[in-house]
């Protein structure tokens, strides 16, 4: 990815990983253009970061407020250089068969819809410009399966396959991956393992390492698998 200040657009980024993504980046002089369901985050970030940056409340499940942000913040600012579809959620621990089929839809409306949905805002004023790159957060579960989260598996399963069928789809200058981020103590984790979490890297920590891994991806690196080393 080029040098010098870029516009990134970052959904979930009013905690764990996202909140840090956005901080690390601001804090090297990038714009940052956030989405999330919690207005106090937002409001919290706003405040945080000041000037230069863009915070919306907006739930990536539903299309229309989708495109409706993606549009007003394009015709504004552009199209962006860097697109994170970070926005996740985690299912309660349980098997398939005791997780309610709200809790199941929820989960793969956020996870993989949402992440189609963005990809389908922001990609063609992308493919205008003829550069950008686009990460899928994606997860080790993603690559593997561990009982009692089996819903969550399949959505992160799916943006594996969404990457890299997207990735065949746009033309040469862009890129699109799935980033397995490793494994961070963050709020879903701890969903997952509790207290057993505490014994993996805090988020800002994480950060630290993440930030100029996922500046150093570019256009040749489209269709990539990838993991923050």
């Amino acid at each position: 990815m080029s040098r010098g200040r870029k516009r990134i657009v970052i959904t979930g980024v009013s905690r764990g990983l996202g909140r840090v993504l956005a901080v690390g980046m601001a804090a090297e002089g990038h714009s940052i253009f956030g989405c999330a369901r919690s207005h106090q985050g937002i409001d919290e970030l706003r405040r945080e970061l000041g000037e230069g940056h863009r915070f919306s409340a907006v739930d990536v499940s539903r299309p229309e407020a989708v495109a409706a942000w993606a549009e007003a913040l394009v015709a504004a600012v552009g199209a962006p250089d860097l697109l994170i579809n970070n926005a996740g959620l985690i299912n309660g621990n349980a098997p398939l068969w005791d997780v309610p089929a709200e809790e199941i839809s929820r989960v793969v409306d956020v996870n993989l819809k949402g992440t189609a949905y963005v990809m389908s805002a922001f990609l063609p004023a992308m493919i205008e410009r003829g550069t950008g790159v686009v990460v899928n957060m994606s997860s080790g579960w993603g690559r593997s399966v561990s009982p009692s989260v089996a819903p969550y598996c399949a959505t992160k399963w799916g943006v594996e396959g969404l990457s890299r069928a997207v990735a065949c789809e746009v033309p040469d200058g862009l890129a699109v991956v799935a980033l397995n981020p490793g494994v961070i103590d963050t709020e879903m984790l701890r969903s997952a393992f509790g207290e057993g979490a505490g014994a993996s890297p805090a988020p800002a920590e994480w950060a630290a390492r993440a930030v100029p891994y996922i500046f150093g991806i570019g256009a040749d690196a489209n269709g990539g698998v990838l993991t923050v080393p």
